[in-house]
């Protein structure tokens, strides 16, 4: 692979963590965005030790203000273009619908659907200049089935199929590709504080997910959804 210029949004652990390395090895440019400042350093300190190149770029994906922010000083650091940009900022919680308040429904809309729309949207310029550009969505296997207690999540990463599905349509005229993946249960530290009995051992990696999507950026054409293979 050619050194790639990513930008990838929950960046600062897990999954874009580990995203942030996989592209790395490769001698990538990566910008890796979220509000932590400090976990956003280590992940740089990270790349660069893997033989990438790294920005961290803060950023509230709910904000349109920094996601503006954010996007410019990724397009400083790569000369203008992106090449690949992961949408994988996200939230989880288990909460029964007739516990579901306003507000918890409104930030697992805002930041596993909308924020990949304002993240796309303030993108889409420094895409089209890229070399073979491609948008990789993390959505979930909660995207395809229904679970009990995840009105909202499942909600957000339906729509976040479909907007890839749609955005695809749209942007095939310009040369961008969009691709979805589907993570099942994997282990992360967005598990440490919800409540239930969760089989950690028995899920995936962040760097089996990782593996997923930097697959996703080299795959042809045809490619437009990868499931996550459930651990061994």
């Amino acid at each position: 692979m050619t050194a790639k210029r990513v930008l990838i949004t929950g960046g600062g652990r897990g999954i874009g963590r580990a995203a942030a390395l996989r592209f790395a090895r490769e001698g990538a440019h990566v910008v890796v965005a979220a509000r932590t400042s400090g976990e956003l350093d280590e992940v740089v300190a990270e790349i660069e030790a893997a033989g990438g190149k790294g920005l961290a770029a803060q950023m509230n994906v709910t904000d349109l203000g920094s996601v503006e922010a954010a996007v410019w000083r990724a397009t400083e650091f790569t000369g203008g273009p992106i090449d690949v940009l992961v949408n994988n900022a996200g939230v989880f919680d288990v909460i029964p619908f007739e516990k579901m308040g306003h507000k918890a429904w409104s930030k697992m809309i805002d930041v596993n659907l909308t924020g990949a729309y304002y993240v796309t949207q303030e993108s889409l310029n420094a895409l089209e200049e890229g070399e073979r550009p491609v948008i990789i969505n993390v959505a979930s296997g909660a995207a395809k089935r229904g679970f009990p207690g995840n009105t909202a999540y499942c909600a957000s990463k339906y729509g976040l199929k479909g907007f890839g599905d749609a955005l695809r349509l749209d942007l095939a005229e310009k040369g961008v590709r969009v691709v979805t993946v589907y993570p099942g249960g994997t282990d992360t530290t967005i598990f440490d504080d919800v409540e239930g009995d969760w089989d950690r051992a028995s899920m995936n990696t962040v760097e089996e997910v990782a593996e997923v999507i930097f697959g996703a950026a080299a795959a042809g054409d045809e490619v437009t959804d990868l499931d996550v293979a459930p651990p061994a």
